[in-house]
């Protein structure tokens, strides 16, 4: 019987948990430094205690950099059995997480096969299934709409859970002023400031996020706080938007630790080469440590069909620098979804 609630909370208790001594011996680490790294927020062990099958890997600055396989149906792409040979090519590869982005039909069976039966990390974005799940227009879903599919993923076994906490009604606000080059091109975040901007009512994963962590405190699941203003062209890299995000994201993080939930930090899509380095050390200051987890960064805007390259030469600089986590970038990115040769 576990006397803990997450993996900080035991971490905070001086209990070394099987995760952590699994963790410990894959980094060669004492499993003493791994508890204590938990238990400040430098490390997470993304281990719903649903997810029995779910081989710990830890993220953290200071350990092997890992990496996340986006996949999942779509309307274009609606062939589960194509999905899980991507799934099983990636984790034979070496990937540490995949993360479920399925938005067509019932998503339930494949995300609970994969917490079944799939040893990675796995990870959803509630707000991308919400939409599908409750087969409203946008417009009609309420805050305990999107609250509930967070619970539904939890209790489906999901390790975490990407959430866009962070764009509030001052930031639109912010972003009518400032005038990007891009538009908002996170669809998390083009989905809540859509929702917000019809309502007229606050994000309800700021406004509720104290309800969202008592349900990730339940099944500890791993909270990855999601950049809804990520640049999507290097000209925005570094701009007003995405650092004040970053400051939210900050204080959002200090409240999870209050209630020992777990805590990712999500970074930049498009940024200049010259810039990788100065936003993982803004990150790290500015969320005191959390793991940084990063999608790219892609360093040029001109290359589709190439950003498997532009996103590793982003991603080396990056995890040089001190991001804990990188999401892949296949070739198709910003073109098709990837099949099962972009994935290798």
């Amino acid at each position: 019987m576990r006397n803990y609630t997450t993996q900080m909370d035991a971490a905070r208790k001086g209990i070394i948990t099987p995760e952590m001594k699994a963790v410990a011996a894959k980094e060669y680490r004492t499993e003493e430094e791994i508890r204590d790294l938990v238990a400040k927020g430098q490390v997470v062990i993304c281990a719903n205690k649903l997810h029995t099958c779910i081989d710990p890997n830890g993220v953290g600055s200071m350990l092997r950099t890992k990496i996340n396989v986006n996949l999942g149906v779509s309307r274009d792409c609606k062939d589960y059995d194509i999905e899980m040979q991507k799934v099983m090519a990636a984790v034979n590869m070496g990937a540490e997480a995949i993360m479920d982005l399925s938005s067509h039909g019932n998503t339930q069976p494949f995300r609970r096969k994969l917490t079944s039966e799939c040893p990675a990390m796995i990870g959803t974005v509630p707000v991308y299934d919400s939409v599908i799940h409750y087969q409203r227009d946008l417009a009609t879903l309420t805050a305990k709409d999107f609250i509930d599919v967070v619970r539904l993923h939890a209790e489906d076994g999901v390790d975490f859970v990407t959430l866009h906490c962070g764009i509030t009604r001052k930031t639109i606000e912010q972003i009518k002023k400032h005038k990007r080059k891009m538009n908002i091109v996170s669809r998390g975040g083009s989905l809540v400031f859509a929702w917000m901007s019809m309502t007229g009512e606050e994000n309800p994963f700021y406004e509720y996020f104290d309800e969202i962590l008592e349900i990730c405190r339940e099944y500890d699941v791993t909270i990855s706080l999601g950049d809804a203003c990520r640049p999507g062209c290097l000209a925005d890299g570094s701009d007003v938007c995405q650092i004040e995000e970053l400051v939210r994201l900050g204080e959002l993080t200090k409240r999870a630790w209050e209630k020992d939930v777990q805590v990712m930090v999500e970074g930049p899509g498009h940024m200049p080469m010259d810039q990788i380095a100065a936003n993982m050390k803004i990150q790290q200051t500015i969320c005191m440590g959390a793991p940084f987890y990063v999608l790219g960064p892609i360093v040029t805007d001109i290359a589709p069909g190439y950003d498997h390259i532009t996103a590793a030469i982003g991603g080396a600089i990056a995890a040089a620098s001190g991001a804990a986590f990188l999401c892949y970038v296949t070739p198709a990115e910003h073109l098709a979804l990837p099949n099962v040769d972009d994935v290798k």
